[in-house]
């Protein structure tokens, strides 16, 4: 017994000195990435014709007070048959990409809401669902370096995968805050110095985003900009940035250009 314990002793030790030669820096050794914190996104489909729809608005308040605004992202897409765009009397915030997405998911009534591109709903469901998308995680986190330069936005976005493969799309989107502009209110009058917040200028890479594949553990980085409208006040505008597929919005972040340097 004792030659046998002897012959296994010696076995080990000649299997360890065979290995001893590679360094510890050279030997790979998979570490999965840590997880981030899940933000959901909020598009709120309304108009300034719709006497609901500050209600929705007022709904979106409170739940980024809840959740805070780092988490909560809610986009307003002024669209649809309540929508208003600009004429000779009044300024408008409807647009025309608004109303594509209006039709695209086939809306009928505002105000309503999707949640991470889930089913249409009703604000008065925005909290619970959200509290469900929060229990999710979220593969992939999303960075984003964004510089104001002249009278452009410059935009830098890393992805990092966190959990498995995702394929999908990446959209970036310019919201504008504090717009003094008309709304009709749930009393049926009319607010001429309604303040809107959250407003969808413009999609910046298409309006349905580009093709992405992020690989766990991996990384992609891409570079985008855009020319800044004259309708536009730039210390009042931030870029969203969220990565979407068949399945729901994966991950979503936003950056105030507020926070960001201006490079002239």
């Amino acid at each position: 017994m004792k030659i046998k314990a002897y012959i296994v002793f010696l076995l080990t030790a000649l299997l360890m000195t065979a290995c001893s030669h590679i360094d510890e820096d050279e030997r790979l050794i998979y570490v999965k990435p840590a997880p981030v914190e899940r933000c959901v996104l909020i598009e709120d489909f309304t108009g300034q014709r719709c006497v609901n729809c500050p209600n929705a608005a007022d709904e979106i308040h409170k739940l980024i007070e809840q959740y805070g605004e780092e988490t909560i992202i809610a986009v307003s897409i002024h669209s649809g048959p309540l929508g208003f765009h600009t004429n000779a009397r009044f300024y408008g915030l409807s647009t025309d990409i608004g109303d594509d997405y209006y039709n695209h998911w086939n809306l009928e009534y505002q105000p309503v809401g999707l949640i991470d591109r889930g089913s249409p709903a009703d604000f008065t469901a925005w909290g619970t669902l959200i509290r469900e998308e929060l229990q999710k995680t979220a593969p992939v986190e999303i960075e984003l370096a964004v510089a104001l330069i002249n009278d452009e936005i410059s935009i830098h976005t890393t992805l990092k995968g966190v959990d498995g493969n995702s394929v999908g799309k990446l959209q970036l989107w310019i919201l504008e805050d504090d717009i003094t502009a008309f709304q009709m209110m749930p009393d049926g009058t009319r607010n001429d110095n309604y303040v809107h917040n959250h407003v969808l200028r413009a999609a910046v890479n298409g309006q349905w985003g580009e093709d992405v594949t992020v690989q766990e553990g991996y990384t992609v980085e891409q570079d985008h900009s855009i020319a800044i409208s004259d309708e536009w006040n730039p210390e009042k505008l931030a870029v969203v940035a969220f990565v979407y597929n068949d399945n729901g919005v994966l991950q979503v972040t936003k950056t105030k250009l507020s926070q960001v340097p201006m490079v002239e």
